[in-house]
Formats: structure tokens, C-alpha cells, sequence
């Protein structure tokens, strides 16, 4: 058990890491990773990159979320 929770907390901050970043590459205002420079703006490319960036911040976001049900029913 104490090596289930071990494991847990570490998904945790992995995932903690990858939220901070995800949410960090998204735009305000044309900046972001849509504002970079990976697709041309022209063909709609910054729409999709933005679309896919969005989907997965609310997937590690939920992960996380379920993760952290789990350590505290786990942990009380």
C-alpha cells in the first residue's frame, strides 16, 4: 500500500509539472504557442494547435484532479 501511494505522489507532481506548463503555452492575446509561429495563420493552423492544447490541459487537468481524490481518500 505505502508503494501505491508512493507511486501516486509521484504521478502527482509529474502531472502538477505538465498542468503549469500547459497552461503557461496557451494565449492571451495572439501569444502562446498559437502566437509562435508553428502553423501559418493563414491556413487556420494557430485554431487547431490552440483546440488540441485546450483538450489536452482539460485531460492532464481531470487526471490530475482524479489523482488527487485518490491520495486524499487513500491518505485519510
Amino acid at each position: 500500500m505505502e508503494l501505491f501511494v508512493r507511486r501516486l505522489l509521484e504521478i502527482q507532481v509529474l502531472l502538477c509539472a505538465a498542468l503549469v506548463t500547459l497552461v503557461l503555452m496557451h494565449s492571451g492575446r495572439d501569444t502562446g504557442l498559437g502566437g509562435m509561429g508553428f502553423t501559418p495563420a493563414s491556413q487556420g493552423g494557430t485554431h487547431i494547435v490552440e483546440r488540441n492544447l485546450t483538450r489536452l490541459t482539460v485531460v492532464v487537468a481531470t487526471i490530475f484532479f482524479l489523482d488527487t481524490v485518490g491520495l486524499f481518500r487513500l491518505l485519510s
